[in-house]
């Protein structure tokens, strides 16, 4: 029975040694293989970030109509979101008092032209001087003046299209009374495309110009994303809201029905900023971070390496370095928060359980 017991305890103690080598050889394995990581190469980008803005889409020549002199508004001949031709009529006044004004004028200018032949006559023939001859011409010029001003204001008591176009907006109803010009109707014509106009801090304007790349976004348009150049940038700021206007001639695009008014977002790439380019990493590779100084691990063969960079700014999902790392490089992205200096890794970029693998702790 003693035997017996002592077979038993002698096998325990010889399965026990035996699950403990095997556990011991499993880890030295996992040692030996190092930690699972993902890595990314560090890429080249511009040395300032993207200027990003809200705006609205307009055609590029949007006018505001309105008449050269007060009155009554007589007829609104137009509709909102009405297309009109050259030349159309789109609103006019009542003309009583400006066809008044226009005759009284060209009276006067007749009598004044009739008053001067009568002088001429008067000065050949010794009757009168020289000096009331040359009132007589002073008063004629002066009454034909008059008189193609009327003539003028008579012309411009209608507002008709200067171009072909779309009514945007009516600013103004019949029977209204409006001073002279008070904008009436805003036409706007596509005939030579679209913007964009958007405003920007002080921070901002100062770092684009004419002729930077924009890329737009438009919501009715999920997804498309236009190009355009930046055509203006205001060099005073609006008084209202302190920014200034800036605007993104757009591309042509044809197959998209752009009309004024739809909210877009630009993003704007500075010229400037691609003269002295900056390394790009991705966020998830900053391990440490104090003010403008981090750290990163970078791929040494089968060892990560830390190496303190600078840190410029972030965008998006990434951050520009200064210093400390150049394009081409690999660094530790997953699994960099569970490795320290001079540790085997094992890179598994591309296996659909990376992640996890990667993310574990120790």
């Amino acid at each position: 029975m003693i035997s017996l017991k002592l077979d038993r305890a002698l096998l325990a103690i010889l399965l026990t040694a035996a699950l403990l080598a095997g556990c011991t050889k499993t880890v030295d394995q996992q040692a030996s293989s190092g930690t699972p990581v993902r890595t990314m190469e560090a890429t080249s980008g511009p040395s300032a970030a993207s200027i990003e803005a809200n705006g609205l889409i307009g055609a590029r020549d949007e006018m505001r109509l309105s008449f050269k002199t007060g009155g009554i508004i007589r007829r609104i001949a137009v509709q909102e979101g009405e297309t009109v031709r050259k030349g159309a009529l789109l609103a006019e006044l009542e003309l009583t008092e400006i066809q008044a004004q226009a005759e009284q004028a060209l009276q006067i200018a007749q009598k004044a032209e009739r008053d001067l032949e009568r002088g001429e006559r008067l000065y050949s023939d010794q009757v009168i001087s020289l000096e009331a001859l040359q009132n007589l011409r002073t008063q004629a010029a002066i009454a034909g003046a008059a008189r193609n001003a009327a003539r003028f204001n008579l012309s411009y008591s209608k507002i008709t299209a200067p171009r072909d176009g779309v009514v945007l907006r009516k600013l103004v109803e019949e029977r209204e009374l409006v001073p002279p010009g008070q904008s009436a109707i805003v036409l706007g014509s596509a005939e030579r495309g679209h913007v964009m106009r958007f405003a920007l801090a002080d921070r901002d304007i100062v770092r684009i110009s004419t002729g930077d790349t924009a890329r737009i976004r438009v919501d009715a348009y999920p997804g498309v994303e236009l190009k355009g150049v930046v055509s203006e940038v205001s060099s005073a700021a609006d008084v209202r809201t302190g920014l200034f206007p800036a605007q993104v001639r757009l591309d042509p695009a044809p197959d998209l029905r752009l009309a004024s008014g739809l909210v877009a977002k630009v993003t704007i790439d500075p010229a400037k900023s691609s003269a002295t380019p900056l390394t790009y990493v991705p966020i998830s590779a900053i391990v440490e971070g104090k003010d403008r100084t981090a750290s990163v691990f970078v791929v040494d063969d089968a060892t990560a390496r830390k190496r303190s960079v600078s840190m410029g700014f972030i965008k998006d999902d990434r951050v520009a370095l200064t210093d400390g790392l150049k394009p081409g490089e690999r660094v530790v992205t997953d699994g960099s928060l569970y490795i320290v200096d001079g540790e085997r890794i094992r890179v598994i970029d591309g296996s659909p359980d990376a992640a996890t693998a990667a993310s574990s702790p120790r």
